[in-house]
């Protein structure tokens, strides 16, 4: 059995420098496209995870992640962390939002029965939280 390829640090950042995908760096080492993610994370190269686990505190069912309340979720989350999703798609989350803030709404999960809307606590709703703090990252930049 050969020696494992190796990728090496300096041709990595240049060649990233330069626009490469990731499909191309492997094929480029000779590695799979697993090792080069591995070796952009380990070189600084790789972009910073969001993490939305404030705007979905729960956990979801696999049916459940792709479901309009966790999309919009999911948006808002990006927006308040810097990184706002498409316009089309951060409308649809700001109004959704909007409109169970204004109407006095929340949502509540359950992995049996998904997302459903309920009346909002008088101390404020998580949906009122995730849109203020989606308007305040949208505001910083």
């Amino acid at each position: 059995m050969g020696r494992k390829p190796t990728i090496d640090r300096n041709e990595l950042i240049r060649l990233v420098g330069e626009g490469r995908s990731v499909q191309e760096l492997a094929v480029h080492f000779g590695v799979s496209e697993s090792g080069v993610l591995q070796a952009k994370r380990a070189a600084g190269l790789a972009k910073a995870m969001l993490d939305h686990s404030a705007a979905l505190p729960w956990k979801l069912a696999r049916v459940h992640t792709q479901s309009g309340p966790a999309t919009n979720l999911r948006n808002l989350s990006a927006a308040a962390q810097g990184k706002p999703p498409a316009a089309e798609r951060l409308n649809t989350a700001l109004r959704w939002a909007q409109r169970l803030v204004d109407g006095g709404l929340d949502v509540r999960y359950d992995a049996a029965h998904g997302f459903s809307e309920i009346p909002a606590a008088p101390a404020g709703s998580h949906v009122a939280s995730v849109l203020a703090a989606a308007r305040k990252g949208l505001e910083a930049h």
